[in-house]
């Protein structure tokens, strides 16, 4: 058996040559190392970056990180527009993971949102990202980051909120179909009455509570995904499947909205109502005349990020 060979990093890189060997810009996919399923884009903006490399002496200056989860359609366009511009303004790097369909059997769309499935814990595969994101590129910083997410990458984005608030800064949760509510009485992802059995830790309040949390949704977006009659559709397909992810639903159960009706922005009035007792506080967008539609609201959840993560880095 071969030995595994030992990651390049920018630090074994002279900065002239971090574009030539393709550890600056536009980063290929790469697969994670720990889980080849998975895989994960990133930009690292060329100029503030080749700074950070050539002051060596200086550590601590770092560029933060925003992390963008994508919804059903897996669409990862946004690192080569708006978030691209955004990383260069900022400055900032983008990480964006790729949690493929079908990884649980081939109806699963949903099972990442939820962070633990049958053979995938997304939320971990995050952290493995980040933990390769921070040995390959050290002045990258990992260790608080900045995440996004819209649709079904809102439910990730407010599920990791929970599980793993020591990792933000601030996150951004778009439009989810489904929210999970600290309600000790359901179990996951509805609830929390499961949540040490199922991710080995409980939820520390006061840690949720120091994150900067935005929701974000467009005036628009009422209506339950693909209408009443494909919602009517799906409700009889709620069957048990070998291809369920976890909940024992098939997939294309999985984006039926909990808010009876209101759609996306009813779920979000009612989640951060729900929060409210428990003292979390958040800012609330509703961005007029959109639908659901992550394009629409984005320049939305990037003004308020920009503010943060600029103070972050003393930018």
């Amino acid at each position: 058996m071969s030995k595994s060979k030992k990651a390049l990093t920018t630090r074994d890189v002279p900065p002239q040559f971090l574009e030539a060997a393709f550890m600056v810009g536009h980063v290929p996919q790469m697969a994670l190392q720990s889980d080849q399923r998975v895989s994960y884009s990133l930009y690292v903006p060329p100029g503030p970056y080749k700074s950070l490399a050539a002051n060596e002496e200086d550590n601590t200056a770092k560029l933060p990180l925003l992390v963008n989860i994508h919804g059903t359609r897996r669409n990862l366009s946004a690192i080569y527009g708006d978030l691209k511009i955004f990383a260069d303004s900022t400055p900032c790097a983008i990480l964006q993971p790729l949690f493929p369909a079908g990884i649980e059997g081939p109806n699963d769309l949903d099972s990442y949102k939820k962070l633990k499935s049958k053979t995938l814990r997304s939320d971990l595969a995050l952290l493995s990202m980040l933990d390769e994101v921070a040995t390959r590129w050290p002045h990258i910083d990992t260790t608080k980051i900045f995440l996004m997410g819209f649709s079904g990458g809102g439910q990730f984005a407010q599920r990791f909120l929970y599980t793993h608030p020591e990792r933000l800064s601030a996150v951004s949760i778009g439009a989810p179909g489904k929210v999970t509510l600290l309600d000790e009485f359901l179990k996951w992802p509805q609830g929390v009455d499961d949540i040490i059995e199922i991710f080995g830790r409980q939820i520390k309040l006061d840690s949720v509570e120091a994150v900067n949390i935005h929701l974000v949704v467009g005036s628009k977006d009422t209506t339950a995904h693909g209408g009443k009659d494909f919602k009517k559709w799906q409700g009889g397909k709620k069957v048990k499947s070998e291809d369920a992810a976890s909940g024992g639903e098939v997939a294309l159960t999985g984006n039926i909205e909990s808010s009876k009706g209101q759609g996306r922005l009813g779920t979000l009035q009612h989640l951060q109502e729900h929060w409210k007792i428990d003292n979390i506080q958040c800012r609330l967008d509703i961005v007029d005349g959109v639908g659901h539609s992550a394009d629409g609201v984005r320049s939305c959840v990037l003004d308020y990020l920009r503010p943060l993560m600029q103070k972050s880095s003393g930018s």
